[in-house]
Formats: structure tokens, sequence, C-alpha cells
């Protein structure tokens, strides 16, 4: 092999590792992110506390499984089916994962799955779409989702 061709072949090589490093770098970042937003959040507490909210009828607002379960947003839970007052535990384990992308454990005024639905007046996002399912921090739902939440970080 000739010291040009070799040269072109090693700097090919080491073009491909540097330019993949920061790929690489990104996704496995990202994927240790998403990693740590579940770490500490307790499933069972999730499944008997929380998610019984989303199913919950409150007065003056839709159900949140109404419109989640057919949204196409980050948000997106499973559908209850018709007639059932809960979900399965397999429709449960896929909801907490996508409710624990929405969660940074120990931080709940940070976390989207509290502050979007939150008032504006009470601290919470601009536009949520389905309405102020919180009107403040009062709110015993608020309160018990943002508990779940704190929980997370011990």
């Amino acid at each position: 092999m000739n010291g040009g061709l070799l040269m072109r072949e090693m700097h090919t090589m080491l073009g491909l590792r540097i330019g993949l490093a920061p790929v690489l770098t990104i996704a496995l970042g990202a994927a240790a992110a998403v990693a740590t937003y579940a770490d500490g959040l307790d499933f069972a507490a999730y499944r008997s506390k929380v998610e019984p909210i989303f199913y919950k009828k409150r007065p003056g607002h839709a159900r949140c499984v109404s419109c989640h379960s057919a949204a196409n947003n980050s948000f997106r839970l499973q559908p209850l089916p018709e007639g059932a007052t809960s979900y399965t535990e397999e429709q449960s384990h896929k909801n907490f994962d996508v409710v624990s992308k929405l969660v940074i454990p120990g931080n709940p005024d940070k976390s989207a799955l509290l502050f979007h639905p939150l008032s504006q007046e009470g601290g919470g996002d601009v536009f949520h779409s389905g309405g102020r399912q919180f009107l403040d921090k009062n709110d015993p739902d608020w309160k018990a989702i943002a508990a779940w939440i704190n929980e997370g970080k011990k």
C-alpha cells in the first residue's frame, strides 16, 4: 500500500471516529437523561395516588384521559377501556413511562406534568388547550402529584 493511500484511509477512519463521537455522545447522553427522570420515581405510588387523577372527574373539567388518550403530544395516556374504572397494570406501566418523562424528580415546579395544567395566575404555563386543571398549588390533586415527584428525589 502506498503512503498516500494509507494516509487517506487513516484520515477517513479518523474522520469517522471524530465525526461519530459527538453523535454517540449526544445519543448516550439523551438516553441517560431519559433514564434519570424515571430513576427514583415510585411506580406503586404513581399507580395508586397519581394515575387515578388522570381518569377522575373534576368539577368543571374533562378527565385528563378524555383528551390525552387521543393526543399526539408528550402526554399521551393509554385509552381507558369502555366501562373500565382503572387501568390494567400493563397500561399503567406504559403511562408511567410517558409521565416519567414529564417529571423532574424533586422539582414539581419545573415538571411539565404540573406546570402545564396549572393556571398562569397560580404560576403555571401560559397555555393548556384542556383548560386549567389546577387553579393553584393548593389543589389536593396538584399536591398529590407534587408529593410523588418530590419523593422521587430521595
